[in-house]
């Protein structure tokens, strides 16, 4: 067949399959940070009854945290972090010496088994150590994997035309929406903390079935089989040596160097500024009223999912600036105005800086068009990646590009603490 009479994607079963996916890639994550109240109430040192009834709105007023509550946080952002970095770059150059469906499947069902024990473990009772160490466990696993599937997928996504990239950024950003909503849901209706958590746990391992069996049917497409086909053609595939591997992925770095270094960038604004100072933005217009509860979770969580899934969508019908345009890496660069704005804004406790945003409608704005620019802007640049390297090595790229990702979310992380200390 030719590019003249290649299938099309009938119903987009394609498309919609890659969506499926991405929203499994990410899903289970967002709702295991959600849970992150529940997993703290389970490490202080004396647990009693009122720990496991606590509602969503919040910990008991007076508790003192222990080294467990405090360090929580901390630690599981450095064991969820660095497992991303590491195993994103490895399977940038090892791709093609470990089979796709087992990364995709394999990786699929290792977390899906994780969820379902971190499900048992809600109703298990277990001392602040062993729950703390075997939770961290968990989320090195959760990322290990995690950071392999989405690299596969990206990669995979690569071998196909541009826009099946934008699915899986739409599916994660989807993903980052359900989470924050499921929260406010569960605030709303007082639900004791170890109901919630159950839920998101459940939740999380329907959604990882449906990635399985959604990623099981993608075979049989006509057209998802054309594209493999056309990617495997290429003349000595099965003759590339260690060295051919390696010059191929230096090859891809060096081609798509500008775009990889703009998606690290966006989201080493995003992580270095979201969430560690927006949560910290108190409201003050709420005067001790309902709104106060609501303000972060609605304003800052998931008004920043549904517009970061608004700006990954838009791309399925829209690409502008193109992937040779010089506005492309303007606009990236310009997203760090982002961060001095939201440390001006009534950011508490506070030291240095004065605020000049103090308004509660300065901080909705600038949520707004800094979540948009990081989905539209992010997704541009995974769709384009890939598609300025020769066909053949569409899926070196993919799994770089999504490398160049893994390590933004770790600069951001890293930076964050410096952003809020500042302040």
């Amino acid at each position: 067949m030719t590019a003249i009479n290649a299938p099309r994607d009938k119903y987009n079963a394609v498309w919609i399959i890659f969506f499926i996916l991405g929203l499994g890639t990410l899903l289970p994550w967002n709702f295991f940070m959600t849970a992150t109240m529940y997993f703290t109430s389970r490490l202080k040192d004396a647990p009693t009854d009122l720990s496991s009834n606590q509602t969503a709105n919040g910990t008991l007023e007076g508790d003192t945290r222990n080294v467990l509550e405090s360090k929580f946080n901390n630690v599981m952002t450095l064991c969820a972090m660095v497992p991303l970095l590491i195993f994103t770059c490895l399977n940038s150059f090892l791709h093609q010496r470990i089979p796709q469906k087992l990364r995709i499947s394999g990786s699929l069902t290792v977390i899906l088994i994780v969820f379902l024990l971190t499900a048992v473990f809600v109703k298990v009772d277990m001392d602040p150590l062993p729950f703390f160490t075997i939770t961290m466990i968990k989320i090195i696993c959760i990322n290990s994997f995690g950071a392999i599937l989405q690299s596969s997928l990206f990669g995979l996504a690569g071998m196909l035309p541009a826009s099946y990239t934008t699915p899986i950024m739409s599916g994660q950003g989807l993903a980052g929406t359900f989470a924050a909503f499921s929260m406010i849901c569960a605030l709303a209706s007082g639900s004791a903390l170890q109901d919630s958590a159950f839920g998101y746990f459940i939740t999380a391992c329907v959604a990882i079935l449906l990635a399985i069996m959604s990623y099981i049917a993608l075979p049989k497409m006509e057209f998802f089989q054309y594209h493999m086909e056309s990617n495997g053609s290429r003349p000595s595939a099965d003759e590339e040596n260690k060295m051919d591997l390696l010059k191929k992925g230096t090859f891809s770095i060096l081609t798509i160097w500008g775009m990889a270094l703009s998606v690290c960038c966006i989201f080493t604004v995003t992580i270095g500024t979201f969430p560690a100072v927006t949560v910290e933005v108190k409201s003050t217009v709420a005067g001790g009223g309902a709104w106060g509860t609501y303000f972060i979770p609605v304003s800052c969580f998931l008004l920043f999912n549904l517009m970061d899934w608004a700006g990954r969508s838009l791309t399925a019908v829209c690409m502008w600036p193109g992937k040779d345009s010089i506005w492309l890496p303007v606009l990236v660069v310009l997203r760090v105005v982002f961060i001095p704005l939201f440390m001006l804004c009534n950011v508490q406790p506070r030291h240095y800086l004065p605020v000049l945003f103090e308004h509660d409608a300065w901080y909705i704005i600038f949520m707004i068009f800094f979540s948009f620019s990081n989905g539209y802007l992010a997704s541009l640049c995974m769709c384009f990646g890939p598609k300025k390297v020769p066909q053949h090595e569409a899926e070196t790229a993919g799994a770089i590009m999504a490398f160049f990702l893994s390590l933004g979310l770790a600069l951001g992380a890293a930076v964050s603490f410096a952003f809020r200390a500042m302040i």
